[in-house]
């Protein structure tokens, strides 16, 4: 750890997320450098109160911690070991804190690549939204060498109100967030698909809502998602994207593993199609928008 006792952290990735955790962490009284490739994000955080920095090499320096919050795996290595990448920079014996989705054997390759330069690795993708990251409250699920949790703690206990320790190397995290992300993908379409049908069938789904959230056939993606739809209100919290590339991801395991997975797998064609119909950046609950375009059904805020 670097010579005060408080550790140093950079996060890399200020999105929607990556800010909730490092105000978290700011508020945990850790002291927190951010960069994004976004200069208003960055300025945003030093408005704040944090600092900023131009690079990821720039915000890792001496960093007892980096929490990584990128979308995917190709952005985690490319913050990691590409031009202006935190490995060259942060301190030996710092940890590497990765919270994209990806797929466990990228997840695998990665740590061992990082551990080589003497440095930990901890995979801990994370579950719970914007809100929750903003209160410190994430469902964290990572795994890791006991060095690297030990390493990490302080930021973990700032960032999570829910932090499950996986096994003791890298992939386990990635693959436990797979199958909370097979589920998710599966229960928006549904609930997209059962929404827009209660509109075909004529039906107010607004009260369709309000009994559906009281029967055994509420989802919480049901319950969390389709008042977006009630609303016509399709800002993204959390984009279609996200579920082509993650479903996307269930897809290559299983066909790895030679494992059937039909209902993800028709569950992704539907978000495929959503992104299609150029709705890819936008709120996953516009699943519910292409079935309604599809079937000439009319769903509130529609033109």
């Amino acid at each position: 750890m670097s010579s005060s006792a408080t550790p140093r952290v950079a996060v890399i990735g200020l999105g929607s997320m990556g800010y909730g955790m490092a105000t978290s962490l700011r508020r945990a009284g850790l002291t927190v450098t951010g960069y994004d490739v976004s200069a208003d994000a960055v300025a945003r955080f030093v408005a704040d109160g944090g600092k900023g920095a131009k690079t990821p090499a720039e915000a890792a320096r001496d960093a007892d911690i980096v929490v990584s919050v990128v979308v995917n795996a190709a952005q985690t290595e490319a913050i990691l070991f590409g031009k202006d990448g935190a490995a060259e920079t942060l301190a030996k014996d710092a940890v590497f804190v990765s919270s994209a989705t990806m797929d466990p054997d990228i997840a695998r390759r990665l740590a061992k690549q990082l551990e080589a330069t003497g440095r930990h690795y901890l995979d801990a993708p994370i579950s719970g939204g914007a809100q929750r990251a903003a209160q410190g409250e994430l469902t964290i699920l990572a795994s890791g060498s006991a060095p690297a949790f030990a390493k990490a703690r302080p930021a973990l206990d700032a960032m999570a109100a829910k932090l499950y320790e996986l096994g003791d190397a890298a992939g386990q995290g990635a693959a436990f967030k797979m199958i909370n992300q097979l589920l998710a993908g599966v229960h928006i379409a549904a609930a997209s698909e059962a929404i827009a049908f209660a509109a075909k069938q004529g039906l107010d789904i607004r009260k369709v809502y309000e009994v559906i959230t009281a029967s055994a056939g509420n989802s919480w993606m049901f319950e969390n998602r389709m008042p977006h739809v009630l609303d016509g209100d399709y800002a993204p919290r959390s984009a279609v994207e996200i579920f082509v590339k993650d479903l996307g991801i269930i897809q290559d395991m299983a066909r790895t593993a030679r494992f059937p997975v039909p209902v993800s797998a028709a569950a992704l064609q539907m978000f495929l199609m959503t992104s299609a119909a150029g709705m890819g950046r936008d709120d996953d609950a516009s699943v519910a928008r292409m079935y309604a375009q599809v079937t000439g059904t009319k769903l509130p805020g529609a033109k």
